[in-house]
């Protein structure tokens, strides 16, 4: 692999034009393609690419970071991470970046649209209006003002929902395995059987890990009050859509708004089938809980300072998958980065060969997790090419650059 590794940046999944646009100003070349590349395109491109920028569609397989020798950077324009083979990535030494702030305000604000929209059964009866019918009636609609609403998973999203719904009046409950400080007059309960039988609506708020998968079936959504309503806008795998199907048919729930499925179309172009489809006062959404202008140039700018920050000076403050590093760049230095197998001995190796060289140290910064070694060292810059090009040839270096 080049010390030097060409500064190509490819975008896929039609990224917001933001990121192109930071980018090419910091004299990289962006290219974008619209579509989720499959596994074998991704084989073919990626050579040409240092970096590469995706959202939720396009998966990144062990196969495809195999093939690949310069590319040092994966950033995932969302939340989510679980597309990408975490694990192998860190391997190879490619840092992974994500978004985990820049669209909490869209979501939460379309949990709170739903909630409302759900207690006025607006979907069915905009629905019937547009079809010449005319639903004028009280029945089974009620305000928000005074209900409970059960948050599970009080993160960035789950925490904003409780702000907005708090201030419409309506009271807060919250699990989370993990402890969490309440904001304003919300409560935790100790378990999810408990919120679920004590909320008026549920909104789903959790990753995508093996301890949610299915979390919400058949058993959990009989503990729900009758006429409950659920939300999920987390990922499709956490309910059984089947379960929800029933508990709407029976009528014990009074309604759903899912936003997230099992399994969702590859493109716009494909049709999207659910069971849920046909069922009264079921809001079903195509995946747009951040999806709004602002959130998507928010995260666009995010992931593309990562980028910049990470291929520039190494940086790899915010990265899922690597230790985290940011040292400030000394002037009139070069830097050499060096990802290593965390073995003993290994930077003692690097030290004998910054001895035998005569060189100065000007700053070193050395952090590792339970795979790799991340190292960070700046040095007088008529050395950098000789020490990097040594370093990067010890049997347990993974990948060795340069940046000025």
């Amino acid at each position: 692999m080049s010390l030097h590794p060409k500064q190509n940046i490819l975008l896929v999944e039609n990224i917001h034009p933001i990121a192109k646009e930071f980018l090419e100003n910091d004299g990289y070349h962006v290219d974008l393609l619209s579509h989720a590349p499959s596994e074998d395109e991704l084989i073919k491109l990626l050579p040409n690419y240092v970096a590469l920028g995706i959202r939720s569609k396009t998966e990144i397989t062990s196969r495809i970071l195999e093939s690949t020798e310069h590319l040092l950077s994966i950033g995932a324009f969302c939340i989510g991470t679980n597309q990408i083979a975490l694990n192998a990535a860190r391997k190879k030494g490619i840092a992974v970046f994500n978004a985990p702030h820049s669209n909490t305000r869209s979501v939460a604000e379309l949990v709170i649209a739903e909630m409302i929209a759900l207690s006025r059964q607006l979907g069915d009866r905009n629905t019937k209006a547009h079809q010449g019918e005319w639903i004028k009636s009280a029945e089974g609609s009620k305000e928000v003002r005074g209900k409970v609403l059960g948050i599970v998973g009080y993160g960035h999203i789950g925490s904003q929902v409780s702000i907005l719904a708090e201030s419409m009046g309506l009271k807060v409950i919250f699990f989370d395995t993990v402890k969490k400080l309440p904001l304003g007059n919300a409560r935790p309960v100790p378990s999810l059987e408990e919120l679920l039988s004590t909320s008026d609506f549920v909104t789903l708020h959790v990753p995508e890990i093996p301890e949610t998968k299915n979390m919400i079936g058949e058993k959990e959504l009989s503990l729900m009050k009758k006429g409950a309503h659920l939300i999920n806008a987390s990922r499709g795998t956490v309910v059984v859509i089947e379960a929800l199907v029933e508990a709407l048919k029976s009528k014990h729930l009074a309604g759903c708004a899912i936003d997230v499925f099992p399994i969702e179309p590859a493109s716009n172009k494909e049709k999207f089938v659910s069971p849920l489809q046909g069922l009264n006062n079921v809001i079903l959404t195509p995946h747009i809980g951040g999806s709004t202008e602002e959130a998507q140039k928010a995260i666009g700018i995010e992931v593309a300072e990562s980028f910049r920050r990470f291929l520039n000076i190494g940086s790899s403050s915010g990265a899922v998958n690597f230790p985290n590093v940011d040292l400030p760049l000394k002037k009139g230095t070069s830097r050499i980065l060096n990802v290593h197998k965390n073995e003993p001995g290994v930077l003692g190796e690097i030290n004998t060969i910054i001895s035998n060289a005569g060189a100065n140290i000007e700053g070193q910064f050395l952090s590792t997790d339970e795979e790799i070694g991340y190292l960070v060292m700046d040095v007088q810059s008529h050395h950098s090419e000789e020490l990097a090009f040594h370093i990067s040839k010890l049997s347990r270096s993974i990948r060795t650059r340069i940046v000025s």
